[in-house]
């Protein structure tokens, strides 16, 4: 019968390729090889060495193609997305009844313990709030006394319940009997005595037997309804890991500020008495935040701090925290409130700050003025989305920046807004030359544009001419009210920087103390306010070598855009600031263009507060040049100059002097300087009794003592006119 079957054929691979292995040695192959009679008996004798390996049969390779394809398809099936969803949905639901019953149990422990009390205890050590520890030691002590109280109560209630049950019953069964007499007598039956207790006695019946049928089902439903009772507990939590919520869920960006997601960003900073203390906390460090308010286009909270974590440690890592709080860096903004341990968080709505805000005040009220001394400029927006107002009165102004990022359109913006005030004289050096400031043409009485060492030097002469106005003003009687000049000098490094010497051989450029430009900036700096006249300096890319340190602390105004390090942040806005919360060096380059970090007494701050973010407004050529037209149409024309260009126009000084005499005998010369300075400011605004003197001895009307002081006679002013008015006609004859 084994001869029917056909012998197998030989397997190939699994391919059915041709197997090219070496043949593995068989026993008939070792019998095939023995050696003849021919062969040496010697060399047959000697044995044979070597590993006998079987060939693999058919049924050894189809069970390895059957468990490698039974592998592939558990693999599969494990990772399908339906499984996974599957696997999702059994471990979401299990968590959230589970997480119920871990709730409710809490929720019932609290009740029934002082576990709460003890909870609020230990946060307010750990915030050292000792009055608050001890009010809730107060309430876990009255808590206690009245658990006792209820103990107590318990043990006569078995007695006292007995009482009332006889009691009870008794007056229930003389009602029902009384009910019953009431009853016969009405009806005249004797049988309606019983009637009423008889219907007492049904009506229980009734209520044993609907107890009986519903009894059966209720007990079969209760535990799922106690099971779906603990997964709504779970779910209004959503108490299950991240990973088994929906998609919609999983997706955390965005996502509301809770107390609870507040706290695990801080806990998760990495700061280890940060986390011992928020888990030794009893509410789980909720006690450690403030209420959480709207503000702009985010939300506020101040966090108090346990002790031994001190706000720097959480400043410097603002970068984890913000990832913490599914945002990004720039979305999170960490300043130093007033109150001690505490840092207060501004939180943006996610991708709100990508968001443009609204136009300028300026380009939409076309009737607006403005008013140097007690107005407020609309710069642009703080990130609470209230208007940033800046005062500009008798302030010194500093605005840095990388390059390209909206330093010349936010310095410019304020200019504009001061420019509708006619009173407020400009004179302007911007030193890119591609013409921002081309709009100030005719409004500014110096306007110089260019990159150029000739720029340069023509700024710094102007900058120089500003230093006389002011020497003119602080030498003017006290009392005297002098116009607002504005000096604003874009691109400020190209002044620091210029390698140009002068004549005198003194550089213009550099910071040393021969230096023209900075010499003139810092005199300005330290006197210029007093007399109203201010210095405004825009630049980019700030280092001690193109922006000295006396040159940006003598700024009272100090903003900065986007910059690249820490140390250039603290040139820019100053060491104060930057320790509070001021971060202008983590602004986005190309993306927060025109987001400033200001610091200085300009602008309205919050107690405690160093420093503001404000976004500002955009002014356009087209909308800039309107704001110019509205500024130039409200005030006289102005012949625009380049520096070191004098006015030719000559003045009579000792005709102007018998002019002020009028019909006075004799004036006192401190009365003849203010009538001078207030007849011509721009001439006699800075003249002293030398210059005064001077000119009248010149021409032989010499001021005099008279009754102890210095007076000049109009007589003697009278004669030398007609003396000078003779010379003059009889040369003119001659």
């Amino acid at each position: 019968m084994t001869d029917l079957m056909p012998p197998p054929p030989d397997l190939g691979t699994l391919h059915h390729l041709d197997d090219h292995r070496p043949t593995p040695t068989t026993a008939v192959d070792l019998a095939k090889a023995a050696p003849t009679g021919t062969e040496d008996a010697t060399t047959a004798r000697l044995p044979i060495t070597g590993t006998v390996v079987n060939r693999p049969t058919h049924r050894t390779a189809l069970a390895r193609v059957t468990s490698s394809a039974t592998l592939r398809r558990a693999r599969a099936a494990a990772t399908h997305p339906h499984t996974r969803t599957a696997a999702r949905l059994l471990v979401r639901h299990g968590m959230f009844t589970a997480s119920g019953a871990v709730i409710v149990g809490k929720r019932a422990w609290d009740g029934r313990t002082t576990a709460r009390y003890e909870r609020m205890m230990r946060t307010a050590e750990a915030a050292g709030q000792h009055e608050v520890a001890m009010e809730w030691e107060q309430r876990a002590a009255a808590f206690r006394s009245a658990r006792h109280q209820r103990r107590m109560d318990m043990l006569t209630a078995p007695t006292r319940i007995a009482k009332s049950a006889a009691v009870g019953t008794l007056a229930t069964a003389g009602g029902l009997l009384g009910l019953g007499v009431v009853l016969a007598i009405a009806e005249h039956r004797i049988g309606q005595i019983i009637a009423p207790t008889m219907t007492m006695i049904e009506l229980v019946r009734w209520l044993v037997v609907i107890a009986t049928v519903v009894w059966g089902p209720l007990l079969a439903v209760g535990p799922w309804l106690a099971l779906l009772g603990l997964w709504s507990v779970g779910r209004n939590r959503q108490a299950a890991p991240a990973w088994a919520l929906p998609a919609s869920q999983r997706d955390s960006e965005g996502a509301p500020i809770t107390p609870s997601v507040v706290v695990t960003a801080l806990r998760d900073l990495g700061i280890a008495p940060l986390r011992n203390s928020i888990k030794e906390m009893g509410d789980a460090g909720a006690g450690m935040l403030s209420p959480i308010v709207i503000a702009g286009c985010g939300v506020e909270v101040d966090v108090t701090l346990p002790t031994g974590v001190s706000t720097d440690e959480v400043q410097k890592r603002r970068r984890k925290l913000a990832e913490n709080l599914d945002r990004h860096e720039h979305e999170v903004f960490i300043t130093i409130p007033q109150a001690a341990r505490t840092v207060r968080l501004w939180i943006a709505d996610s991708g709100a700050l990508d968001e443009p805000i609204g136009p300028s005040p300026l380009t939409i009220d076309t009737t607006g003025t403005s008013n140097y001394k007690t107005g407020r400029a609309p710069w642009g927006q703080d990130l609470r989305g209230d208007s940033a107002m800046m005062s500009l009165f008798q302030r010194h102004l500093l605005v840095t920046g990388l390059s390209n990022q909206g330093k010349t359109a936010s310095l410019r913006a304020l200019a504009l807004w001061l420019c509708l005030d006619p009173s407020v004289e400009f004179r302007i050096g911007d030193l890119k030359g591609v013409g921002d400031w081309n709009m100030f043409d005719g409004l500014a009485t110096i306007l110089i544009q260019g990159p150029t060492d000739d720029h340069v030097i023509e700024v710094t002469e102007m900058l120089e001419e500003g230093v006389e106005e002011m020497e003119r003003r602080l030498m003017a009687p006290p009392g005297s009210v002098f116009p607002p000049l504005v000096l604003i000098v874009d691109e400020a490094q190209v002044a620091f920087m210029c390698p140009a010497i002068g004549s005198d051989k003194r550089p213009y450029g550099g910071t040393k103390a021969t230096s023209r430009y900075f010499m003139a900036a810092r005199k300005i700096h330290n006197q210029g306010r007093a007399v109203n006249v201010t210095l405004w300096q825009g630049t980019q890319d700030p280092t001690d070598q193109n922006l000295p340190k006396l040159v940006r602390e003598g700024a009272h105004i100090r903003a900065s855009l986007v910059l690249g390090t820490e140390s250039q942040a603290r040139m820019a806005v100053g060491d104060k600031a930057v320790n509070a919360g001021a971060a202008p060096h983590l602004l986005r380059q190309g993306l927060d263009k025109g987001t400033l970090v200001v610091a200085g007494d300009g602008i309205k701050l919050a107690p405690g507060q160093s420093s503001m973010t404000v976004r500002t407004h955009f002014i356009d050529d087209a909308a800039a040049i309107e704001i110019t037209d509205r500024a130039k149409a409200a005030r006289t024309a102005v012949v625009t100059r380049a520096a070191g260009e004098k006015t030719t126009e000559e003045v009579d000084a000792l005709a102007d002097i018998a002019a002020v005499l009028g019909d006075a005998p004799r004036l006192r010369t401190q009365e003849v300087l203010a009538k001078l300075a207030a007849a011509n400011p721009g001439e006699y605004q800075g003249w002293t009794f030398p210059d005064l003197r001077r000119v009248l001895e010149a021409a032989g009307a010499a001021p005099y003592k008279s009754d102890g002081q210095m007076v000049v006679a109009r007589t003697r002013v009278l004669e030398a006119l007609a003396e000078r008015d003779g010379e003059t006609a009889d040369g003119d004859s001659a």
